[in-house]
């Protein structure tokens, strides 16, 4: 029957659905030493973005050579973002624990303090939700990665609304709905999120494991893309 056949929507959507799945497994069993969580997560968005452009089938080859050839600046990455999430909340529970013993002057200063810390914490939420996805595609330096995420997340805030939900709605739907759908999480969220998300780091990145000549034409491509906000490095 051609609805179950391999070309089929159906087949591709089951198929897709059987990627996400294997994808969450490979990306828990990666995270379990901790600090291995952002080389995961890399490999886990590589991977992603080559089923959403149907490139490869072989997932597992794929998840694990960008997990080794990421390995250094990813888990560098992480343990800042590690860091700087633990001092926000610390931070956070601190403040608000201060604004809610106080009067007068000092309730306001710590208010102001919490909204700061606030406004980090989007700023986090920002940078946590491009990071990794723009490091599985593109090579440049640490600091460079946490500009052009930010540059990005900010520039094309619907996208990062849209990307917040699917983690925010898989999330509601396993603690609240129906825990079992936890076998797909997040790597049904990364191949969800890698359709949106080349629409807008696609152009700006080329992939750092291709052969030399097939980087050269997607850097000349994004070169031609007007587009793209300014101030990317």
């Amino acid at each position: 029957m051609r609805f179950f056949s391999y070309e089929s929507k159906f087949g591709q959507l089951f198929l897709k659905l059987s990627y996400s799945c294997c994808l969450n497994v490979l990306w828990l069993i990666c995270c379990l030493p901790i600090f291995t969580i952002g080389a995961s997560t890399t490999a886990l968005y590589y991977t992603s973005f080559k089923i959403a452009k149907n490139e490869g089938s072989y997932i597992t080859v794929m998840f694990f050579r960008s997990f080794r050839q990421n390995f250094k600046q990813a888990t560098l990455i992480w343990l800042i973002m590690l860091g700087t999430g633990l001092l926000l909340a610390a931070d956070g529970i601190l403040v608000h624990r201060l604004m809610s013993t106080s009067t007068g002057t000092p309730a306001v200063l710590w208010t102001l303090m919490l909204a700061a810390i606030i406004a980090g914490a989007i700023a986090y939420a920002i940078e946590l939700c491009y990071i990794f996805p723009l490091l599985s595609i593109a090579s440049n330096t640490t600091a460079n990665m946490f500009k052009n995420a930010f540059l990005i997340g900010t520039h094309y805030l619907f996208v990062t609304l849209v990307v917040f939900f699917i983690h925010y709605a898989m999330f509601f739907l396993v603690t609240n709905v129906f825990t079992p759908l936890i076998i797909f999480g997040e790597g049904l969220c990364a191949v969800l999120s890698a359709h949106v998300l080349l629409k807008v780091i696609g152009p700006l990145t080329y992939d750092p494991n291709a052969p030399k000549e097939d980087q050269a034409t997607e850097e000349t491509d994004s070169d031609e893309d007007d587009s793209l906000p300014g101030g990317l490095v």
